[in-house]
């Protein structure tokens, strides 16, 4: 059994989930990386293992509760315990379709991926995130799903030019996983937050995005690692808190 703490992190190989694997793996967390692609998770693995952080590629597609249930397992054999998840795995799959020409597949793929993936991770994950002395989940979100800020162009232009019905509506329902979850979980010591990395550059967005991966992934290891008198159940970037 290790005797550091053990995070679990979605779509690990790549982007924000990689290189808040690596701010973690420098703070001493053993880092289970979370790939579909097992070749790619590897490759991933590798690069932090190059760095000195201990790491290791677990295949699981958040669409597949096959290789959901077979990560639950490979964890609870391993470590006996889950300290940390970070739900990192999305898509964004629309075109800049206004929401009446968008297709309903494309709308299903992206809350399979987006919402039913999430829930299934941490819904089959949290009997060892309970096992933990002081578990914490982390629910990548996006500033776009603020309800209070998708109609007020005074509040921020840039996020009012946007209107994707399926990537925003779909983070507006991780938000709502995070607080009725949060609900369930508030008489244990378990801290579940939503986290904005805003607009990074990463493949979601075809590297359009103007902050970096290390400011990204700032604020989702500010939630991962806090203390037992942090917040509960909330929605912050790394200025703070971010209204419904």
């Amino acid at each position: 059994m290790s005797t550091s703490k053990i995070v679990l992190i979605t779509g690990g190989n790549k982007g924000i989930g990689l290189e808040t694997a690596r701010q973690l793996g420098k703070l001493g967390f053993t880092i289970l990386l979370g790939s579909r692609d097992e070749a790619r998770g590897q490759e991933a693995t590798a690069t932090l293992t190059a760095e000195n952080i201990n790491a290791k590629a677990i295949t699981l597609d958040i669409t597949d509760l096959d290789t959901i249930q077979s990560a639950v397992k490979q964890i609870d054999d391993q470590y006996g315990a889950l300290d940390v998840l970070i739900n990192n795995a999305g898509v964004c799959l629309e075109s800049g379709l206004p929401p009446s020409q968008l297709e309903l597949t494309v709308l299903r793929n992206t809350y399979e991926t987006n919402v039913f993936g999430s829930f299934s991770v941490t819904k089959a994950m949290l009997p060892l995130i309970k096992k933990s002395p002081a578990g914490r989940i982390v629910n990548l979100s996006s500033g776009l799903a603020s309800l209070t800020e998708y109609d007020i162009p005074e509040s921020d232009a840039e996020k009012y030019g946007v209107n994707l019905l399926a990537y925003m509506s779909s983070k507006t329902a991780v938000n709502a996983l995070t607080v009725l979850f949060a609900k369930e979980l508030k008489d244990t010591p378990i801290k579940i937050n939503s986290a904005d990395p805003g607009y990074t550059a990463t493949d979601l967005n075809g590297h359009t995005g103007y902050r970096t991966v290390e400011q990204g992934a700032s604020i989702v290891v500010k939630l991962a690692t806090l203390l037992g008198d942090g917040p509960n159940g909330g929605f912050f970037d790394e200025n703070g808190v971010i209204p419904w």
